[in-house]
């Protein structure tokens, strides 16, 4: 946490609300940490199950029904 200098003098009440102020700033836009995956993404993990393949792009046969 970064260092702040107060040039006017502040009760200590004062300066006990000014330092939660910025430790809740601080707190509010940090940034938070990344997702990490939890196991295989789910619409792979449902092509696999349904047996779909890629060079299968329009089902089985020819695009659009063309003989």
């Amino acid at each position: 946490m970064p260092e702040f200098t107060i040039s006017q003098s502040a009760t200590p009440e004062e300066a006990a609300a000014i330092a939660a102020a910025v430790q809740r700033f601080s707190q509010d836009t940090a940034v938070a940490p990344p997702v990490e995956a939890t196991g295989m993404d789910p619409w792979l993990k449902a092509a696999l199950r349904d047996g779909v393949s890629a060079k299968e792009a329009f089902g089985p046969g020819q695009p659009f029904g063309i003989a």
